[in-house]
């Protein structure tokens, strides 16, 4: 990550240059934006991750799609904005740097300035008593950059980095398309477990089976491990980019959790749509369910003419695939009661920057339920108008897993009927989550409990190495060695898409004073 034009192409091409003259075959960047180096301690696998929607949609996530961010910094231009912004998108997901600073054969190169700005952003070099790597590199000679590599190598050693292979496969969904002779087609980098072909998979809302696994070259392979990028064939559809893709034990519990998730989704899509509009992310939020496409309508005040454009501008560059936000009128000054009808007969949002509503604009916007929303920072405008976007789409339902507990014993109980004699292993089993009911390794129910006890007493929940008696609502054949698995199923923001190229937005006007002489 890094700056534009601070050479970060370049020096993937010089890492992939360094890994063909070690006698390796390239990578995989044309086809799914990821390669591996081995290197004489292991393979490194990068991701580019500008050019990818993934790397958004996992850090709105929480996720950690990657193990480290080597961010690019040109020794003779220094910490710019995007240098910054990759810094703190890093910082979000928690995933440590490792700095490159590029350019150094540069006469005006000045590496040690580079280090000095980077301690304002919290990295401080190793050097300097700090914990950060800083290494100098020139992508357009190559040196450096087995050094570069070196530094991963021993920074994966420190972490110490491990995954299980010796269990399913489980990883992330990089991109995805609908190919006219192959169907989907999933880019994922497997992160846990070892993905095998013949598998049956749950990909988002969609489940399948892996047909076939493609390296770089279009070869086959039989199963890919920890951080392998592969392109996967097989599923149902084209899952979103950073869902969640997982393999399970039979196509039944595949299509089960896919149909559930679908369900859930269109749930809360109705639910969302049929909500009162009593805040501004609910009154943008509601949609048709026959909408194909999504549009955000704003309406934009500022001091200043300025303000107006550069804050207009920075809106509609928000734009993406899925959702197109569109400024229907814009102009200087205090917002109106004008700018209010107008809103209300866009179904539109009030963005006010150093702008705020008159008495008369305040209430008409209160008792039409128009929601104003007014700021003094640029990027709290675009994060704001960002959440809104997110809003237009269906949210996605995932599983967050809670605990284990095993069927030791059966007995009868009143109101309850058939309770479970259970020993919980591992997290905890909560009353009010949902459970599904493993048996030789095939789930063989899923649903809620009827109740929960410790002893005679009715409880909330169970945690790890404690006994406990299980009933279920609706499932009266369990047995004595069946495994109870207790999940929460959390709502997570929608996957907004990549963004697009916007055409400059005309200018508009409210009519207000100087509305016309922005720049």
């Amino acid at each position: 990550m890094g700056h534009v034009d601070h050479g970060k192409t370049s020096l993937l091409d010089a890492i992939r240059s360094t890994n063909v003259a070690a006698g390796e075959a390239g990578g995989i960047t044309q086809h799914i934006g990821a390669y591996s180096v081995d290197t004489p301690k292991g393979r490194v696998t990068f991701l580019d991750t500008p050019g990818h929607a993934a790397f958004t949609a996992m850090r709105a996530r929480g996720a950690q799609v990657t193990d480290f961010v080597i961010l690019v910094v040109a020794a003779d231009d220094g910490v710019m904005p995007q240098t910054a912004e990759a810094i703190a998108h890093a910082k979000q997901a928690k995933v440590p740097i490792i700095v490159a600073i590029n350019k150094v054969d540069k006469p005006e190169a000045k590496p040690e300035r580079v280090m000095q700005q980077l301690t304002d952003h919290g990295l401080v070099a190793e050097e300097w008593g700090g914990d950060t790597m800083m290494i100098p590199v020139s992508a357009r000679k190559g040196t450096g950059v087995d050094k570069l590599l070196e530094s991963i190598v021993l920074q994966a050693e420190v972490a110490e980095l491990r995954a299980n292979a010796d269990k399913r496969g489980e990883g992330t969904i990089i991109e995805a398309e609908l190919d006219k002779g192959r169907g989907p087609v999933a880019t994922i980098l497997v992160q846990t477990g070892t993905l095998k072909n013949g598998d049956f998979i749950v990909a988002g809302e969609h489940s399948g089976k892996v047909r076939a696994m493609l390296d770089s070259h279009g070869q086959t392979l039989n199963e890919a491990g920890p951080s392998t990028p592969v392109q996967v064939l097989g599923l149902s559809g084209v899952p979103d980019a950073g869902d969640k893709i997982n393999a399970v034990a039979d196509e039944k519990t595949a299509r089960t959790v896919a149909e559930h998730r679908q369900q859930k989704a269109r749930e809360e899509a109705l639910r969302r749509q049929n909500s009162p509009m009593s805040n501004l992310l609910d009154f943008i939020g509601k949609k048709a369910s026959d909408e194909e496409h999504h549009e955000l309508r704003v309406v934009v005040k500022a001091d200043v003419g300025g303000s107006v454009e550069a804050v207009s501008q920075a809106l509609e560059r928000l734009t993406t695939q899925k959702v197109k936000v569109n400024v229907i009128l814009k102009g200087v000054g205090t917002i109106t009661e004008s700018d209010v009808n107008q809103a209300i007969a866009s179904k539109a949002m009030i963005v006010g920057f150093n702008s705020k509503p008159d008495a008369k604009a305040a209430a008409h916007a209160s008792h039409e339920h128009v929601e104003i929303r007014t700021f003094s920072i640029i990027y709290e405008v675009l994060d704001d108008v960002r959440k809104a976007m997110s809003r237009l789409l269906a949210p996605k339902v995932e599983e967050k897993y809670l605990g284990r507990a095993e069927v030791r014993q059966l007995f009868q109980a009143p109101k309850l009927g058939t309770v479970a004699g259970s020993y919980v292993s591992d997290g905890k089993i909560v009353r009010t989550e949902r459970v599904r009911v493993k048996r030789n390794g095939a789930n063989v129910h899923e649903g809620s409990l009827a109740g929960l006890k410790r002893f005679k007493d009715d409880v909330k929940e169970v945690a790890a190495g404690f006994e406990c008696g299980i009933g279920f609502a609706s499932f009266p054949d369990v047995q004595v060695g069946d495994i109870v698995e207790c999940f929460e199923l959390v709502e997570v923001a929608a996957d907004l898409g990549e963004a697009i190229a916007v055409s400059e937005p005309a200018k508009a006007s409210s009519g207000g004073a100087g509305a016309g002489a922005s720049a």
